[in-house]
């Protein structure tokens, strides 16, 4: 699983952007069983988060758009039928 780890690591961009530990990776890939991509859908929409920081003034600029925008292309698709309650 090292292999997968570090898969994710560079889709969430982990060096540039750092945000998550060795062991949080690996907690949301063994949850998405394994699976690269729906695990890096959950850490981006999760780094997605308003990371907007005002202090005395100055202003971080805000980086949940960006991430929004990558954790798209790793949203699974909902090909299921939904049932309606009858």
């Amino acid at each position: 699983m090292a292999a997968g780890i570090e898969e994710l690591k560079m889709i969430c961009r982990e060096e540039d952007v750092p945000f998550f530990s060795d062991a949080e990776l690996q907690y949301h890939l063994d949850r998405a069983g394994g699976n690269v991509d729906l695990a890096a859908y959950n850490c981006l929409c999760i780094k997605a988060e308003d990371t907007t920081l005002t202090i005395n003034g100055l202003t971080t600029a805000d980086s949940s758009k960006y991430f929004r925008r990558m954790a798209s292309r790793y949203r699974p698709t909902n090909s299921g039928i939904l049932t309606g309650d009858n």
